[in-house]
C-alpha cells in the first residue's frame, strides 16, 4: 500500500487534534472530489515498517485524540489489507485513542454494502474503528456547514455502538 500524505495535528478530520494518514488508491471517483490525486494506488510513498513507526511515535503525546484515515479511500480491498495490522498495532499501543475513518463506501449490518470490497478482513476493519465517516461525496449534496463530511448524504456513524445494537447508530447528525 502506498500513502499520499501524513498530517500531524490535522482538527479537520475528526475531533480533537489528530494524526491523519491519507492512503493512495480509490475507484470511487468522486466528482468534485477534494484528493483526486489519491486516486492512484500507485501514488505517493510506501506504507513500510519506518512510516508505521512514525505514525505511532506522532500518536504518543497526551494532547492527541487519535488517528484517522482517509484517502484515497482506506476500504479499497487493498487498503484494508495493510491497514488492519496497523489499526490494531495502533489500539493495542494506545487503548485510550480512537480511530476515526473516512470511506465513499457505506456501511451496512456490520459491514460495507457494496460487495466488490468485501473482503476476509472487512469486519475486523470496521471492529477496530471508532468512527466511520461513510458514502459517496456528492458534489450536488455538497454543503461546507456541515461537520467532518462534505456533503449531506454521508454519515457519521459510530461503529461500535453500531456492532453492540445492531443497527446504525450516528454518532453525530
Amino acid at each position: 500500500m502506498n500513502y499520499a500524505e501524513i498530517k500531524n495535528c490535522d482538527i479537520a478530520n475528526g475531533e480533537g487534534v489528530r494524526v491523519s494518514l491519507f492512503v493512495s488508491g480509490c475507484r470511487r471517483h468522486c466528482k468534485g472530489c477534494f484528493n483526486a490525486v489519491a486516486w492512484d494506488f500507485a501514488y505517493g510513498k510506501s506504507f513500510d515498517e519506518a512510516v508505521r513507526e512514525h505514525i505511532l511515535e506522532l500518536l504518543k503525546p497526551d494532547y492527541i485524540a487519535g488517528l484517522t484515515l482517509l484517502g484515497g479511500d482506506p476500504f479499497e480491498p487493498e487498503n484494508q489489507r495493510a491497514l488492519l495490522p496497523f489499526v490494531k498495532q495502533v489500539k493495542q499501543t494506545y487503548p485510550q485513542k480512537n480511530i476515526w475513518c473516512f470511506t465513499g463506501y457505506t456501511y451496512s449490518d456490520g459491514g460495507i454494502a457494496e460487495p466488490e470490497v468485501q473482503t476476509e478482513v472487512t469486519r475486523e476493519l470496521l471492529a477496530h474503528i471508532d468512527i466511520l465517516v461513510d458514502g459517496r461525496f456528492m458534489e450536488e449534496r455538497k454543503d461546507i456547514r456541515l461537520k467532518f463530511r462534505g456533503s449531506s448524504n454521508q454519515r457519521i456513524i459510530d461503529v461500535k455502538q453500531s456492532f453492540s445494537s445492531g443497527s446504525i447508530v450516528l454518532y453525530l447528525t
